[in-house]
Order: structure tokens, then C-alpha cells, then sequence
């Protein structure tokens, strides 16, 4: 693959692009995150900080730091709420390590508070198309912004109760070309706006408006998206797609996850985001180490 950058740098840390893998832990900052539910809030942002540093200790490269869930069917959460979870647990965070810390939002509000609090970079799970204000604030900052291709409609969601919610009936022309048109139509917005090369990640957006089946067709044909030039970023941690498939529960998706992560790492993806740090870390440096990357 001939990436458009070769590098990113953040906080001092350097991600080069190609040489390894890269993991990202996922730290959801929500009132039923966590073990106990109806956590005091400074007990949630204290269980988060701990579980985020004993990620990076268990070989996490980055953090990435959520408070709206985007699950089929979830209810969305207003700016002010947001950054109230948010913002104490970044700055907690920053207090606590150098390591690079992304911001889970597709609220510019949001992911002003939270690069104000110490935050590196932006995931937005809309790619920049939800709020209008989100690709300036990127481009003036200067910091890296993952655009993941999103369909996800709420009539599209069906919900099943030991499974939890999935896409149905999601239609497609040409998944992998209409996906990688989407993509390039974000990329358009992204440097409208002046966001450049080097600050532009790709996520195809794993569960995200695709069915069980177009999950694993994307996954499987992920190198396809390589041809664009830049870092992608993969996703499939716990997500629905190995539930339906393995008929597990959330609880039970570690094979399927670890299975989905490096066919992933082999098709191409340079960051994998999960929940699981010690085992997905080492399916990473095991999977580098059979493909030459490393």
C-alpha cells in the first residue's frame, strides 16, 4: 500500500504507517458503562481513568474516549451531557499519561471541549457530514479526524433481546464502490474545509447501516479500500455481526472479535479499536508478525 502520508505524529508519540499495528482501547463514558451501573460521577470518571491506563499498560498505542453510545437503536445524547462525562475523564487522563487521546463525537461543541481538555484527535462516527462545524474546527486545530462511512438508519435497526440490535434490509448498489465513493465525497469535504492528507484517517464503518452479510463482505474485502492512500482504521469489537453470526451474546464475542481483527490487520487495517486491550493487542503482534509487519 502507498500511504498519501507516511506518519502521524501526536504528543510526541509517531504512528508510522505500514511498520505495525496500532490499538486503540475503547473507554465508554456512560451511566451503564463500567460494572456498576448508577456509578456517582466521580466514581465513573475514576473506574475510567484507571481502566484507560491499565490499557495503555496492557499495549493500547491510543485511547479513545466515548459518552453517547452509536448502537442500533440507541438513544442520542445532547451536547451539554456529553461533555460533562467527557471532559473531567480527558482531562483526568491527560493529568495521568503523554499517551495520544481521540475524542468519540460527532458534535464540534463536544470536540471543541474535549481538544481544550487534552484530546489529540477526533473520531467522528458521521464523517464530518452530521454537524457542519466539525470539519473547520479539524482544519483549524490542525489534529487528525477519522471519517467513517455511516448509512445507519433508525428504521433499519431491528433489535432482537439477547443479541442486541443489528441492520436489516440495508441496500446496496455496489458495496465496496458505493462505500469507497462515499468515503472519497468525505474526503472532498474534509479538504474543502483545509483539513489536509495527513490528518485523515478512514474507517468503513463496521456496523454501521450494513447488514450481518455486508459486514463480513466489507471486512473481507477490506484491502479494497487501501487503494485510497490513507490509514484505515477498523472496528468490529463486540459488534453485532459476530453476535448474529457465532449466536453470542455480547459477553461471548472475544474469538470472534480476536478472528475479525486479524483478518483485518491482514487486509490492510492500520488501527484496530477494541474493548478487549490484552487479548486484541496480542492478536495484533502475533498477526504482524505471520504478514512481515513488524
Amino acid at each position: 500500500m502507498a500511504y498519501r502520508q507516511a506518519a502521524l505524529e501526536m504528543r510526541g508519540h509517531t504512528l508510522t504507517w505500514g511498520a505495525r499495528t496500532y490499538v486503540m482501547g475503547i473507554l465508554n463514558v456512560t451511566p451503564d458503562s463500567f460494572s456498576g451501573d448508577g456509578l456517582l460521577q466521580d466514581e465513573v470518571q475514576e473506574s475510567a481513568v484507571e481502566r484507560g491506563l491499565a490499557f495503555l499498560d496492557a499495549g493500547a498505542h491510543l485511547l479513545d474516549v466515548g459518552a453517547e453510545s452509536t448502537r442500533p437503536g440507541a438513544a442520542p445524547v445532547d451536547a451539554e451531557t456529553e461533555m460533562a462525562r467527557l471532559v473531567p475523564v480527558i482531562h483526568r487522563l491527560r493529568d495521568a499519561t503523554d499517551a495520544p487521546i481521540s475524542v468519540d463525537t460527532y458534535k464540534a461543541s463536544v470536540a471543541r471541549a474535549a481538544l481544550d481538555a487534552g484530546a489529540d484527535l477526533v473520531n467522528d462516527v458521521w464523517g464530518l457530514r452530521m454537524d457542519p462545524d466539525m470539519a473547520p474546527l479539524v482544519a483549524q486545530r490542525g489534529v487528525p479526524v477519522v471519517v467513517m462511512h455511516n448509512r445507519s438508519k433508525p428504521r433499519d435497526a431491528a433489535q432482537e433481546a439477547r443479541l442486541g440490535g443489528r441492520y436489516v434490509g440495508v441496500r446496496y448498489d455496489d458495496l465496496i464502490g458505493d462505500v469507497i465513493r462515499e468515503l472519497c465525497a468525505q474526503i472532498e469535504l474534509a479538504h474543502a474545509a483545509g483539513i489536509t492528507d495527513g490528518q485523515i484517517i478512514l474507517d468503513p464503518g463496521i456496523g454501521f447501516g450494513k447488514t450481518v452479510e455486508q459486514n463480513l463482505t466489507l471486512l473481507r474485502r477490506l484491502r479494497d479500500l487501501t487503494t485510497l492512500g490513507y490509514p484505515l482504521l477498523l472496528g468490529p469489537s463486540r459488534k453485532s455481526f459476530i453476535g448474529y453470526t457465532l449466536d453470542q451474546p455480547q459477553d461471548q464475542r472475544l474469538e470472534g472479535t480476536a478472528a475479525a481483527v486479524a483478518i483485518g490487520i491482514a487486509q490492510g487495517a492500520d488501527i484496530v479499536r477494541v474493548h478487549d486491550v490484552t487479548a486484541m493487542a496480542r492478536v495484533a503482534r502475533m498477526t504482524d508478525a505471520i504478514i512481515g509487519r513488524r
